[in-house]
Order: structure tokens, then C-alpha cells, then sequence
């Protein structure tokens, strides 16, 4: 979801999006099925990439998915970012704010970032702190409708102290200082090129398919959802010598080809997001010419209870409205029932192998925030006995609970993926066995993740009773993603369901520990305020988290200098890829 926020969609995923949101965020699969051409001939200066899902926009600010800020990432870059270790690491900023160089206030309500200087656009263009001024002008703009503003939403104003000193002032103290302007969320815009589409023609600049970046490389030709061609920035400021001379990203096909294409043929340098059974992936991997890179971060599959009824319409046409409450998910012992009917054990040990580990907490990294008080356990007795005492029972004999005239019957959604399927069908079994009656729904991950408001099937929408996707906090720093389960953050008609509670949760205990945890300095004390708002989020079964699920690439043997971040784009690092 737009992850972030986008889906970090799902198969043995992502050895990451929001939607954002998704974000989720948001990596998803294709359901077209055909291999994607590859060059038979490979050269050291040519760095070829398969996503089986190709990137659609180039603005990061707009992105719909995580191969759109993967793309994005070559060309556009932040102040800083945070590496493995959740350590930061400069990009554009000379320095990073600490008190001590006069960074930080010890108010905790600003902080002054020093630019490197001599920084030029692709085009030439000089880069200054007024394009640091603008980027949060664009994005904070409603009727830009950008994906990252979430994480812009404590800032009171953005000023240039100087062309290569950037202020940012926030509304109240904000312990997360280091969330706007870095990791994939924070990509730097230029003004000379974006001043013009400032509003509600956003999605007309013609640089959203061909950016003009401080990055290593530039965007000579771009075929949205088919393929990227990228060549050096000449302006690259640590120069081109070593960069590819040609980076092609091909889309199209399935996550099965993408990986076969370099762990088995070499054909191809790097595949994206193999959502593919670990079974397979450890076959392909035999094959000698690459190997499969796992990297654990913060993405949790999960299953969203919706907490509205997807099939009564209020009079303006609004379903899942606010106005009418879940027949039975309003219900919390039904929540618990359905949460006790869940397999992660098998979900985990079967689809992803060592790529996942079975979770029921959504906040997983950095550990220092993970609670050690949520547990999950597979019980179908408990589950059945829960929904008798709630008075759930088949008094006509037709397999399925009822009452009060209402079947227990429920449409499970989710993208179409093999291994997001197979857990479909996993969840399925289970919820007949307590007498549930599941129709199950796959829909394209170009659909389901689009945010598209013409579109019924996204996850925006939540059309449906249940539905599955990844998404994670993008950040060391896990206050935006909190707030997803925020009653502000209700996906509805009025904000034209761009808001990520897209289950439609409202809790004001839990909005009051979002609130203390967004202004306390304490280190130690916030920590156990975000634990509290998962502990909350898992006793009231608010969602159903299933696996924290790796990120998983295909890597050739002979591409090096790889480190992936689980704090940005899977190419945040390509200026010291190379290829032996």
C-alpha cells in the first residue's frame, strides 16, 4: 500500500508500501503469465533487471507501489536514508543534526540540515535548499494527493536559511526529527521542473516518466508497467566512471520466470520481489548462476477485518460506511474466534520457508519497540466455542453459522499471487471447520494497490469482509505507521479513501497513545508507548498479522556491492552495484 504506503505484497516475499499502504503499501505480482524477454548476451557495462511487476510512475511522491520508488530510487535521492543497521547515512545533507553541531533544538521542535554543496540536477540545474522548500510544498499540497504526506503531517514549515541550509519547523516537539526528507519517502523534487504542477495537475508533468535527479543515473526512455532504459547522470556528483553504462529494467511475466531468468539461465542480473514458494526458489537456486537475498525488515502480511458493512450503501452511495457497523466483526469475540482459526505455523513453514517467521504483532523492527507480550495460538476448540457464546450457531443445518437471519458467510480478497492463494486456501479450511461459509477473491495487484477511486477492487475500497496485503513502517522511526489505526485515518468517501485505515478501526485509547508517543523524548518511555498501541491492536484483534515476511530478490553471481536497507528502495544503493 501506498506502500508504503505500499503492499509490500506477498509470496515468500521480499527476502518492505506504506500503501502507504501498501502500504502497504504495497510488491505485487502480475497475473500476466508470459516469460519477459531477456538479452541472451550479457555485458559487464549493461545491468539487466526483471520485475515481473514494472514500475508505472516515476514520481516517487505519487507512487502507487514499491517498484515505483525502486525506479524512482536510481534518479531521485533524499537528504539521507537509513542503512541495515538503522543507522543514518547522508545523501544530500553534508552533516547529520545532532545537538551538538547545532542541528537538533533541545526543544525537540526543529532541526537545520546543512546541504553538500556543487549538487546539479541531470539537466544541469544547480541543487539548492529551495528545492528542499518545494518538495514539502508539492507534497503537502491536498490536491497534489501525494502518497508520502503522512509523513510530513507534524511539520509547521519548511524554510532556506541559506541556499545550502534547510529548517524544518514542527508543530510540537517530534522525536522522529530524522522521518521527513529521507529513505524513499524523502526524495528530493526539483522546483524548476514541478513548480508548474503544483496542484491538481500533478500527474501532467511529463517528468513523472522521465525524472531530472541528483542520482547516478537518468531515465532515457521509459514504457510504463513494460520497460526502463536508464544511462549515467553525467552531473552525478561521485562521478560515472564506475556505473553501468546502461541499466535496462524489463517488466512483465511472473515471479517463477523472473527468478528462473538468474538463478538458473542467467539471463538476467537481479529479479524483484520473488514471490515465489521456497520450494521452488530453492530449486532454481541448484541452477549455480545466482543466489536468493533474504532481507528481514518490518513487513507483516496481514488480514484486515473490515469493521463496516461492505453491503449496505448509505444515501450518498458510500459502502463500508462508517454509518454501518460489521454485523459480526463489530463483535470482538467474533474477532478472537477468527484469530484463533488462523494457521500462522503452517502459513509460514509451507509457502515461505526460512523467508518468514509466524508473528501476531504488526511492529516487529527495530526490535527495540517489538512487545514480547503478544502471542498467537492456533485453536480451533476455543475459536468455535467463542462464536457459541456469542451466539453465532447453524440453526438451519446448512454448514454455516447464523444469527438473527445473517449467514456467517465472508468474501476473503487479496492479490493475485501464488503463495497469497495458497494462504487463502489455508484460511479457508480452517474457518469451514467453525462453520464459516469464504468465498475466496484475487484480484490484480495493478488493480488492488492502484488507489484507483474509480476502481471497487482496491485495498482502499475494502469491498469485502477480509482482505490481505504486507506493508510495514518505512522508517526506524514507527509513528506514521502507527497512526494508521487512528480514527483520523478512516478510509471513507470524504477523503476520497486515501487514508490507510482502510479496515475502518476507531479506538480513542488507542488514538491517546498515539498522541503521547508522537511528543515524548524519553527514549525508554516511547518505546513502551508504541508497544502499548500494538498490544491494544492485537487484544482487541483490530487485524489478524500472519508472517513477518522477508523481502526476496534474485542476485547473480556476478552483481556485488548490494546492501540492502529494509528503510528504502531496493536500488537506494545502486551507485556501488557492479558486476564482475
Amino acid at each position: 500500500m501506498r506502500t508504503r504506503r505500499l503492499f509490500l505484497p506477498i509470496v515468500l516475499v521480499s527476502l518492505g508500501c506504506a500503501i502507504a499502504v501498501s502500504a502497504c503499501n504495497p510488491q505485487e505480482p502480475s497475473s500476466q503469465q508470459q516469460t519477459p524477454a531477456v538479452a541472451t548476451e550479457q555485458t559487464d557495462d549493461t545491468l539487466r533487471m526483471l520485475y515481473w511487476q514494472a514500475p508505472t510512475i516515476l514520481n516517487p511522491h505519487l507512487a502507487s507501489g514499491f517498484k515505483d520508488y525502486d525506479g524512482a530510487r536510481m534518479s531521485y535521492e533524499p537528504l539521507a536514508s537509513y542503512d541495515k543497521n538503522d543507522k543514518l547515512v547522508l545523501f544530500l545533507a553534508e552533516e547529520i543534526p545532532t545537538q551538538e553541531n547545532g542541528g537538533l533544538a533541545e526543544d525537540g521542535k526543529s532541526v537545520t540540515w546543512k546541504l553538500k554543496k556543487d549538487i546539479k540536477w541531470s539537466d544541469g540545474t544547480p541543487f539548492t535548499a529551495e528545492d528542499v522548500v518545494f518538495t514539502y510544498e508539492y507534497l503537502s499540497n491536498p490536491e497534489v494527493a501525494a502518497a508520502t504526506l503522512e509523513n510530513y503531517a507534524n511539520i509547521e514549515k519548511v524554510e532556506a536559511i541559506d541556499p545550502h541550509t534547510v529548517k524544518i519547523t514542527f508543530k510540537d516537539v517530534t522525536p522522529g526529527w530524522s522521518v521527513p526528507f529521507t529513505g524513499q519517502n524523502g526524495m528530493i523534487l526539483p522546483k524548476h521542473i514541478f513548480e508548474n504542477y503544483n496542484g491538481a495537475n500533478s500527474r501532467e508533468a511529463a517528468e513523472n516518466l522521465k525524472p531530472v535527479g541528483t542520482g547516478p543515473y537518468k531515465v532515457v526512455e521509459f514504457k510504463p508497467g513494460d520497460i526502463i532504459i536508464l544511462e549515467p547522470n553525467e552531473f552525478f556528483r561521485e562521478g560515472t566512471e564506475e556505473l553501468f553504462k546502461r541499466i535496462e529494467l524489463k517488466g512483465g511475466g511472473d515471479a517463477t520466470s523472473a527468478a528462473r531468468a538468474v538463478l538458473q539461465t542467467g539471463d538476467a542480473d537481479y529479479a524483484y520481489n520473488l514471490q515465489v514458494e521456497a520450494p521452488i526458489l530453492k530449486e532454481l537456486e541448484a541452477g549455480g548462476k545466482g543466489k536468493v537475498m533474504a532481507n528481514f525488515g518490518s513487513y507483516v502480511e496481514r488480514i484486515l477485518l473490515n469493521f463496516t458493512d461492505p453491503n449496505q450503501v448509505t444515501e450518498d452511495g458510500e459502502r463500508a460506511s462508517i454509518q454501518f457497523p460489521h454485523p459480526f466483526f463489530s463483535d470482538p469475540q467474533v474477532r478472537q474466534a477468527f484469530n484463533f482459526a488462523i494457521d500462522r505455523e503452517t502459513i509460514s513453514n509451507q509457502l515461505y520457508g526460512t523467508t518468514a517467521r509466524p508473528t501476531a504483532q504488526i511492529l516487529v523492527t527495530p526490535k527495540v519497540f517489538a512487545s514480547d507480550k503478544i502471542s498467537y495460538e492456533f485453536n480451533l476448540e476455543k475459536a468455535n466455542q467463542l462464536l457459541d457464546e456469542a451466539g453465532w450457531k447453524d440453526t438451519n443445518n446448512d454448514g454455516t453459522r447464523d444469527k438473527d437471519g445473517v449467514e456467517m458467510k465472508v468474501i476473503f480478497q487479496t492479490s493475485v499471487n501464488s503463495v497469497r492463494q495458497k494462504t487463502q486456501e489455508i484460511v479457508k479450511q480452517s474457518l469451514a471447520k467453525i462453520g464459516v461459509d469464504v468465498e475466496l477473491k484475487s484480484i490484480d495487484p495493478g488493480v488492488f494497490f492502484s488507489g484507483d477511486t474509480a476502481s471497487t477492487d482496491t485495498v482502499n475500497s475494502f469491498y469485502a469482509d477480509l482482505q490481505m496485503f504486507s506493508t510495514g513502517n518505512d522508517s526506524p522511526d514507527p509513528a506514521a505507521h502507527m497512526k494508521w489505526w487512528t480514527c483520523d485515518e478512516v478510509s471513507q468517501k470524504e477523503n476520497g479513501w486515501q487514508k490507510p485505515n482502510y479496515a475502518r478501526y476507531c479506538n480513542p485509547e488507542y488514538d491517546e497513545l498515539w498522541q503521547q508517543a508522537i511528543v515524548e523524548l524519553d527514549p525508554a518511555k516511547r518505546a513502551e508507548l508504541f508497544k502499548q498501541m500494538d498490544e491494544l491492536l492485537a487484544k482487541e484483534v483490530a487485524l489478524i498479522p500472519l508472517v513477518n515476511r522477508a523481502t526476496v530478490h534474485g542476485v547473480s553471481n556476478r552483481l556485488t556491492g548490494i546492501d540492502p536497507s529494509p528503510w528504502d528502495a531496493n536500488t537506494w544503493d545502486i551507485k556501488n552495484w557492479r558486476k564482475e
